[in-house]
């Protein structure tokens, strides 16, 4: 296994206040998308903003409202707006492990999201345990991009990330290989030269290691009642 240090603090700039993420959303139409009114995603923001102890949390939408196919064209880099590689059509049957209850609600906040630079370099085999052991929760796709469009730049070349709370499960119970992961296009193969430095949801295979991916995680999430 990769020789680790601590795990360090990768979110530059800070996140945005929730109630301008909100605003965020509801201007890239996720709230359309997630067939939730912008005075609900309004609400929703002012009211856990109203609670100590938010700071440095992220608004998502949860999976089954927003998927990543819906998701990953409104990010941009550059100009160049986000796209899922041709060879994952099947983007939205990712699911979160069984280990991940997510909220049973339509919005939540991830708190203190990191990009898990500390593990570049590790397989996400390898690095499952370790965010477990050290009480953090892997990202979900859509929450990557959920981030992202939040605060683009903690997608940059060379320091990307993976998110590998969400696998696709196949039908004897175990999972496919690949474990989704957002990057910087280099405009080779069948991504087209045009896309070069546009967002990228792709995969990477479960076994395999990349220098220039971390593994996005968060310390927990919770819904406006938790």
């Amino acid at each position: 296994m990769p020789h680790t240090t601590p795990p360090v603090d990768t979110l530059s700039p800070a996140l945005p206040a929730l109630d301008a993420q909100a605003e965020r959303l509801i201007g890239l139409g996720v709230h359309e998308i997630a067939g939730l009114p912008a005075a609900e995603v309004r609400a929703f923001a002012a009211t856990v903003a109203s609670r100590a102890g938010d700071g440095g949390a992220l608004l998502a939408v949860h999976p089954d409202r927003a998927p990543a196919s819906a998701l990953a064209p409104l990010l941009r880099h550059g100009g160049k707006p986000g796209f899922v590689v041709v060879d994952m059509p099947d983007v939205d049957h990712f699911a979160p492990l069984a280990t991940l209850p997510l909220p049973d609600a339509p919005l939540y906040l991830l708190t203190n999201p990191d990009r898990g630079d500390h593990l570049a370099n590790w397989s996400p085999n390898e690095a499952l345990p370790a965010l477990t052991a050290d009480a953090r929760t892997p990202l979900l796709l859509t929450e990557g991009i959920h981030w992202v469009l939040q605060q683009p730049a903690v997608l940059e070349r060379n320091h990307c990330f993976m998110t590998i709370g969400s696998r696709l499960p196949k039908p004897n119970g175990t999972l496919d290989a690949r474990t989704p992961a957002l990057w910087l296009s280099n405009g080779t193969g069948r991504d087209g030269r045009e896309r070069r430095n546009a967002p990228k949801v792709g995969w990477c295979w479960a076994g395999n290691r990349h220098t220039w991916l971390g593994f996005a995680s968060a310390s927990g999430r919770r819904a406006q009642d938790a």
